[in-house]
């Protein structure tokens, strides 16, 4: 016997197949959200600072 198919299942269940792919194009050809985008540039400009600090500068190695 045949599978029985309810066609508005079926229908909702196209629909957001293909609304996931749509979605999942626009994300590929947009990219990172701008507040996202702009967390990982503050995170990495205060690792570089916090880096910065932390070396030691030729002032201190010429005395050795």
């Amino acid at each position: 016997m045949a599978e029985i198919v309810n066609l508005r299942r079926a229908r909702k269940q196209k629909a957001r197949k293909t609304k996931d792919e749509a979605a999942e194009a626009n994300r590929v050809k947009h990219g990172v959200a701008k507040p996202a985008r702009d967390l990982a540039k503050a995170r990495a400009e205060k690792a570089a600072r916090d880096i910065e600090a932390h070396k030691l500068t030729d002032e201190h190695n010429d005395d050795a």
